[in-house]
């Protein structure tokens, strides 16, 4: 008798999703539990696990459908069945080399008998590595990306396809002009890429965006890092990083100016008197948001446990919407990508976001004397129609302050 796969519960206010890649084919063996589709929704991307052992049965939907929760997406019949189907033997010397002329014209595939998750998979094809020669760590012997990474490290990666196929493994000099393939690949946007690029444009279209700059000198973060970094994480366990002063310096600066950490709801301001600040974080499936809840009340320990679990669980995908619901104010820190300034668009219905940058020695005027001092440029985006420009000014100065005297964090001035 058949048994039934359907679309979990993704999430509060969450009814459907996006099928993204099917794990499994029909006749391959399942393990319960074992992943067998990927599903994206709105903010994250999530797996679909078989309710129990058996053989793949139908699918019942194709790639890019939509389905929502509850649904029936395919079947798991009884018995064995195989890790996976054997490619047939080719008819006649022809046929090899027709396949193996395809094979040469387009970037090579993961080998099919392989379960390989939506994000591991991307990784394989960018460093064009063969997954059968990697061992995995995850359940079951599955890859993870951390296996792909440390394979690519160790110096063991594939030759490139250009490399394939030549006596001495020289590779051929470029043509002088364009010719021979030229490639080109049709990808469809994820759930998650196309709400972003629907958010971004509406924040454009609805709010009045104004980008306010200033700089910071780094100098006593640095100097107060380098100094208890080390019995920092002997007594918490975690790397002191320079998020958590960034997020308190948010917190008391939002204290100072309500009105960055409001909303605009119809004809009202909605005022919070907590500071649910959202960390931008970099995932496989693109920038994420999830939210550090009321980190006003927090330590630094509890701020920089909570945004090395983030990372964590952004890069392993196991980020909830639950965690990326809500949050009153957003930080994004673009340094850690070599960016120098920028102008980051709000996250609706916040009404401002804070820009961190790359720290990079510059020559600035102290006293009256030219001194070099390790710099970072800051950028407060923010809704005109709520915020004013005096308002943005402090509070980007007062996250200065804080900054260049964290003393302040301690006696909150």
């Amino acid at each position: 008798m058949a048994t039934e796969v359907k679309v979990p519960v993704l999430g509060e206010s969450i009814t459907e999703a996006t099928l993204g890649e099917w794990l499994k084919q029909p006749g391959d063996a399942v393990a319960a539990d074992e992943p067998i589709a990927s599903l994206e929704t709105d903010k994250v991307a999530l797996e679909v696990p078989a309710p129990e052992a058996g053989v793949m049965g139908e699918h019942k939907v194709a790639v890019g459908d939509t389905v929502e929760v509850g649904a029936v997406i395919a079947t798991i019949e009884s018995g064995s069945g195989s890790a996976a189907k054997a490619a047939p033997a080719p008819a006649q010397a022809k046929d090899d080399g027709e396949a193996e002329a395809k094979a040469e014209s387009k970037p090579e595939e993961p080998d099919a008998s392989i379960t390989l998750s939506p994000s591991v998979r991307r990784l394989v094809l960018e460093h064009g590595v063969d997954p059968s020669q990697i061992s995995g760590s995850g359940k079951d012997g599955r890859l993870t990306k951390a296996d792909v990474e440390q394979y690519v490290k160790s110096g063991a990666k594939q030759p490139p396809l250009a490399e394939k196929g030549t006596a001495s493994g020289a590779q051929t000099p470029a043509p002088s002009s364009p010719s021979g393939n030229r490639n080109e690949e049709r990808v469809r946007m994820t759930r998650l890429r196309q709400t972003v690029a629907r958010r971004l444009k509406e924040a454009q279209d609805t709010a009045a965006l104004l980008t306010t700059f200033n700089d910071v000198d780094m100098s006593a973060v640095i100097e107060t890092r380098g100094k208890y970094k080390d019995l920092f994480a002997k007594k918490h366990g975690i790397k002191l990083g320079f998020m958590g002063f960034f997020v308190k310096a948010a917190c008391m600066a939002l204290k100072d100016v309500p009105s960055v950490n409001a909303q605009i709801d119809g004809e009202e301001i909605v005022y919070h008197d907590y500071a649910d600040i959202s960390v931008a974080v970099s995932a496989p499936q693109g920038l994420v948001v999830p939210v550090i809840r009321n980190a006003e009340a927090m330590s630094f320990a509890d701020v920089e446990n909570t945004i090395g679990d983030f990372g964590k669980r952004a890069k392993d995908g196991s980020l909830t919407m639950a965690d990326m619901q809500g949050g009153t104010f957003t930080i994004s820190n673009g340094g850690v990508f070599g960016s120098l300034m920028s102008t980051p668009i709000i996250n609706p219905p916040q009404s401002a976001v804070l820009g961190l940058h790359r720290i990079e020695d510059r020559a600035v005027v102290v006293d009256g004397e030219v001194v070099v001092r390790p710099m970072m440029y800051m950028a407060l985006s923010y809704d005109h129609r709520l915020i004013d420009g005096r308002e943005a000014v402090t509070f980007l100065v007062r996250i200065k302050e804080a900054i260049e005297d964290p003393a302040r964090l301690l006696i909150d001035l």
